[in-house]
């Protein structure tokens, strides 16, 4: 048995002439639910941005590769931002968590009007001079959709991108993934038509999580016909690495004047990490010991 419940599996179809992604995130996205006491649309969002997200980071390279995308929108969500690595470290937030609408014409949680208009940003940090920035304006405020725009128009990789987060009765995470597939420039026309009649068929990620599929499953029924060859997995988790050092070196960043101001406060300070929302206190005599410290 696996020790963990969430990971994301790689493939190769059609002798390398496809790779693919697929995850199952459930677990991922509960922990964001909590973290951020998000709403049910607001959860679905990240959740789908977190599930994008966590395969997007499994495609970088180096170990110290970062992966950013933001969304920053006009809808009452306002924006989201999801950071990821490629070992499958994965955190995010939204700026409304509380954000309520009514369901879509289908029934459905409402991310596209949650989100509404707006553009996407793929921030690759891979310790050159400068991150790689790739923009695009949303196409439908889905984020599979959008995601799938954005690897055909600023990466130049035509995919498929599916992504699903199905919520039980009392608000919590009953399942979550989704899947990315993309071809290589030396695709045949043949693979390339079976690959687009299969993901016509395929109705949503979510109607396949419901049936309880894994990964591989979906990638197979993705694939279907294409020779899928399954490469590896790698598991996948909510992880933040902020810690009260990190947060002790960005009140150094400060300023001594304001750090003073706050020990003439006389009040403990309270810093929030946005990605895990976890409060961090410094108390007077702490703050005391960091301006000693940035002498």
């Amino acid at each position: 048995m696996k020790e963990y419940s969430d990971y994301i599996v790689r493939a190769t179809a059609a002798n390398h002439q496809i790779r693919a992604f697929a995850a199952t995130t459930r677990d991922v996205v509960e922990t964001a639910r909590q973290r951020h006491n998000t709403s049910p649309v607001a959860t679905a969002a990240l959740g789908r941005l977190l599930t994008g997200g966590a395969m997007m980071g499994s495609m970088m390279k180096n170990d110290k590769d970062m992966l950013t995308i933001q969304i920053k929108c006009e809808g009452p969500i306002k924006g989201l931002t999801v950071t990821a690595d490629m070992h499958g470290n994965v955190k995010g937030y939204v700026e409304n968590p509380d954000v309520m609408l009514p369901p879509n014409s289908k029934g459905k949680l409402d991310v596209a009007g949650a989100l509404d208009l707006g553009v996407l940003s793929v921030i690759k940090d891979m310790g050159l001079k400068e991150p790689y920035v790739g923009q695009t304006i949303l196409q439908t405020s889905e984020i599979a959709e959008d995601l799938t725009y954005y690897f055909a128009t600023s990466e130049q990789v035509p995919s498929s991108v599916g992504l699903g987060v199905l919520m039980e009765k009392d608000n919590t995470v009953k399942q979550a993934g989704g899947f990315i597939v993309q071809v290589m420039p030396f695709i045949e026309e043949t693979v390339l038509a079976k690959l687009e009649e299969n993901v016509k068929k395929i109705t949503s990620v979510t109607a396949m999580l419901d049936k309880g599929y894994t990964p591989e499953q979906i990638l197979e029924e993705v694939l279907e016909g294409l020779d899928v060859e399954f490469t590896d997995e790698i598991p996948t988790q909510f992880a933040c690495n902020c810690s009260k050092e990190r947060v002790t070196k960005a009140i150094i960043s400060i300023g001594k004047k304001d750090i003073q101001e706050m020990i003439e406060d006389g009040k403990d300070i309270e810093v929030n990490c946005h990605f895990c929302n976890t409060q961090y206190t410094f108390t007077v005599e702490e703050l005391k010991e960091i301006i000693k410290r940035s002498r």
